[in-house]
């Protein structure tokens, strides 16, 4: 799918990424790659329906196993985005979205959401949500390239 043209410059969060702390490996090591993958499938599946859906292809486990294979790597298994789609450099793959702070909400809604509803089911690793959730708002942070609003100022 092919995002419209942008209608707003990029905007940068100031401060740069940041020192956003990696996710446990425990997670993983837990989860393993099959459950990695059925977690991002959860979070997609939350997707439908909301304000960033657009954001999205039509076919959303598709789009969630390549989201999956990001977060395998990420989280210390074997580098399944890498040998797929190429280093992941994330916020060059968003740029061409126009991602704003309710979008970047709306997306930690429904990840947290998953995650939450995981550790409830004793699959994702109760120790670990906490800083996994960080992670996830560090991230998402860096991933916002539309300027808040000003008020007029």
């Amino acid at each position: 799918m092919s995002p419209a043209p942008r209608e707003k410059p990029v905007w940068v969060p100031p401060g740069g990424p940041g020192g956003v702390e990696r996710p446990s490996p425990v997670i993983f090591e837990v989860l393993g790659e099959e459950g990695v993958f059925e977690l991002l499938a959860d979070v997609y599946r939350r997707f439908d329906g909301t304000p960033i859906r657009h954001l999205f292809p039509p076919d959303l486990l598709a789009a969630s196993e390549r989201s999956a294979a990001f977060f395998v790597q990420l989280l210390g298994g074997p580098p399944l985005f890498n040998e797929r789609h190429g280093p992941p450099r994330m916020r060059a793959r968003h740029i061409p979205f126009e991602i704003d702070e309710r979008a970047r909400s709306v997306w930690l809604d429904c990840f947290e959401g998953a995650v939450e509803a995981s550790a409830a089911a004793g699959v994702f690793p109760r120790e670990e949500v906490a800083g996994f959730v960080a992670f996830l708002r560090g991230f998402s942070a860096w991933m916002v390239n539309v300027a808040p609003e000003t008020d007029g100022v």
